[in-house]
This record gives C-alpha cells, structure tokens and sequence, in this order.
C-alpha cells in the first residue's frame, strides 16, 4: 500500500492515477495529522511527503517520520511536480524497497544458515566423543549414531542451498 500526504486538491487524483500505475492500494490524507492515523493503521510499502507539509509543519511532521515503519518515503513538492515525477520518484522508492528487502532476507538467511551450521558442527563433534567412550552401551551409540546422520544429512541440505 502506498500513503500520499498532501492537501493539494490533486490529491484524490494523484492517488488514484498512483493505484492504477502501481497496482498498489493507495491511501490518500490531507493533512499531517489523518497521515499518522493511517500509519497507525496500516502498513505502507511507501508514503509519499508533500514537501509544503514537512516545511510548513515540522512538529507535526515528526510525528509522521517517527510512524513511518518500514514505508519507504519519498519527499515530492506538487506545487511544481507533475504527474509523470511523482509515478517515476514512486515507482523507483517500491523498487529500492524491494531491493533492501531482498538483501536484507537474504543476509538473514545466511546468518541463520552460518548459526545452524556451526551448532551442527558442534551436534556431529559431541556425538564422535560420545561414541569414543569405551563402554558406551549398543543401544545408545546406536542413537548416537543416529544423531550424527541426521545432523550429517542437514549439513548436507544447507550447504546445497
């Protein structure tokens, strides 16, 4: 979902030219104040700033930066923006968007992999020295061995990802 924060009487227009552009619900507020209550509500993918608002309103445009979440904003004047700026500078930031979240998912994932890797290693060491002690009864180094194949065989599926 897109938010665009304007009073310009375009505002409705902009929104809707915005939706059928982008594909993306857009939500339209007038004012700073309708703008933080939509971003108490919902979730935006990007929140385009009428730049007027944030230099006529500083206080209250705080307020809007601090509920912003993960939207990515785009500052725009529409005294002297037209159309086509405002879908190009909108298009762009859902495009960066997508990009930092696709980096940032894959930089998790590869933590995580690196963290279940090393606790596997630790699972494959711990179950060599308990198979290691002389007198390990057969059932248990049975299960033992069972362990090191299953912590073995995921090290395997991790590493083919």
């Amino acid at each position: 979902m897109i938010l665009l924060i304007t009073p310009s009487a375009r505002g409705q227009e902009c929104a809707a030219t915005l939706k059928d552009a982008t594909g993306e619900e857009t939500h339209w507020a007038e004012n700073l104040p309708q703008a933080v209550a939509r971003l108490r509500e919902h979730a935006y993918s990007a929140v385009v700033l009428d730049q007027f608002l944030l230099e006529n309103e500083p206080a209250e445009s705080d307020q809007v930066l601090e509920h912003l979440g993960t939207a990515f904003p785009v500052y725009l004047n529409f005294a002297v923006s037209g159309m086509e700026r405002l879908l190009r500078e909108v298009r762009a930031a859902l495009h960066r968007r997508k990009r930092e979240e696709t980096q940032a998912r894959r930089s998790v994932e590869q933590q995580i992999r690196s963290e279940v890797c090393e606790s596997l290693t630790v699972m494959l060491l711990s179950c060599e020295l308990a198979m290691a002690v002389p007198g390990v009864p057969a059932p248990a180094t049975e299960k033992i061995r069972t362990i090191d194949n299953l912590a073995r065989d995921m090290r395997l599926r991790l590493s083919a990802n």
